[in-house]
């Protein structure tokens, strides 16, 4: 699905300007639809970007860290309310859980001791976890948001304890392998652009270091391109279940705490952050390491997203989260997503579907129940609004998949000749009368 003339217009037009006010060196955004880089939009020349130039991921690594973390959950190996002791014992800080780790809910300071970890050489597990004591939780669990790269090192190390494997080969196996991330590297891998640091007044530019960051990789080390990190973020609209299933990475969307308690324009779920802008979510993740930044945000409804890198630490004015929100809801909003047709069906539904259709009512509420021919399920609107899909469940029984009824039972009631009176949804009894009569 290709983009309008006008519309890549704009978003080159907000590439160019970000650019030069942010004096960054280099500049590079792209735009996914329907699983597809349909438009990369990029600026200045120190290096020209293009599709498969590498750039740092930074705390983006996070995503697929936290990916990990829950497919491990998804095998029965471990629990996300376990706490971080359960893993990782005598550290001090063990009484957080997994999931207050994984949503920034745990309270562990935002960095480790020692040198700043993410421009120094890093230590490994053994040293990082010595490292820890009880003075290292800033706030109880889930008293407040407090954003902590420290908690993405131990969850790291928890995956390394729990498979026996590095983090690495195990993010290489399970993630990018699959979903042919083959540019998303844990090193620099040529050709990649070199990071700086802008001087405010000079306007040079003082190269930054490349460091292994050791056990604190799962917080923020890998490298990636345009088109890789568009694969990721198609993953994240539409996930492969190879990977993970899909109704995980709705979990992981889902809020665990409102980073912005004021306005409720940000949040963070299982590894995600959620951004509110205007009435539309937007989940993904920002990035930065020692001379580079980065963008990633989803549309999950409209499998929409736009990524994007710059090779220095920050902008002058404005920030690349901002860009790439501004760029998908510049898509969003003269690119609205196609309305499929309606096909008629060609025969109509079996017998058992076709006698649970029509309208129900409860307590003066209507229920209209429909099938989809194509999956199997029963489609229930209430007062012709909310939508919520019911899947079959056993005899009689079907389970809530989605909408107001997402994991609720609808039951069918039946008389003594076997004829459908009434739905038992959660105790809700409709009926096919508006008196509640069956």
């Amino acid at each position: 699905m290709s983009l309008l003339p006008e519309t890549t217009r704009r978003i080159d037009g907000l590439v160019a300007h970000a650019q030069a006010a942010g004096r960054t060196p280099s500049l590079v955004l792209g735009v996914v639809r329907d699983g597809e880089l349909v438009h990369v939009a990029a600026a200045g020349e120190h290096p020209r970007p293009h599709r498969d130039l590498q750039y740092r991921l930074g705390s983006i690594t996070k995503t697929m860290t936290a990916t990990l973390v829950l497919a491990e959950r998804d095998a029965g190996r471990l629990d996300l309310d376990e706490p971080l002791e359960a893993h990782l014992p005598g550290t001090g800080v063990g009484g957080p859980t997994l999931r207050h780790l994984l949503g920034h809910a745990g309270g562990l300071q935002r960095e480790p001791d020692g040198d700043w970890w993410e421009r120094a050489p890093g230590a490994d597990l053994a040293t990082l976890v010595a490292g820890l004591d009880p003075s290292k939780i800033a706030y109880p669990p889930l008293r407040a948001y407090h954003y902590s790269n420290l908690a993405y090192g131990l969850l790291g190390g928890v995956l390394e304890r729990l498979t026996g494997q590095t983090w690495a080969d195990l993010l290489t196996t399970r993630v990018l392998a699959p979903l042919g991330m083959r540019r998303t590297t844990y090193a620099a891998t040529e050709p990649f652009a070199r990071g700086y640091v802008v001087h405010p007044w000079h306007e040079t530019l003082r190269e930054e270091p490349r460091t292994d960051t050791g056990a604190m990789a799962p917080a923020g080390q890998l490298w990636s391109t345009v088109e890789d990190l568009a694969r990721w973020a198609a993953f994240l609209a539409d996930p492969d279940p190879r990977v993970l299933a899909p109704e995980t990475l709705t979990e992981m969307c889902a809020p665990v705490v409102i980073s912005d308690p004021e306005a409720w324009t940000g949040g963070h779920g299982l590894g995600i952050e959620l951004y509110r802008r205007g009435e539309r979510v937007y989940v993904g993740h920002g990035g930065s390491m020692p001379g580079y930044v980065a963008a990633l945000t989803v549309h999950r409804p409209s499998r929409t997203a736009v990524v994007g890198f710059a090779n220095a630490y920050g902008f002058r004015v404005g920030h690349i989260g901002g860009l790439s929100q501004e760029a998908l809801t510049l898509v969003l909003d003269t690119e609205p997503a196609p309305v499929p047709p309606w096909r008629p069906a060609s025969t109509p539904p079996p017998a058992e579907l076709a006698e649970l259709t029509g309208r129900w009512w409860w307590m003066g509420t209507t229920l209209d129940l429909s099938c989809d021919r194509v999956t199997g399920e029963l489609v229930a609107h209430v007062r012709g609004e909310r939508e919520s899909r019911f899947v079959a469940a056993g005899s009689d029984r079907w389970r809530g998949r989605s909408g107001p009824e997402n994991g609720e039972i609808l039951t069918v009631l039946r008389d003594p000749a076997g004829r459908p009176v009434a739905l038992d949804i959660a105790t809700f009894v409709f009926t096919r009368t508006p008196d509640d009569e069956p």
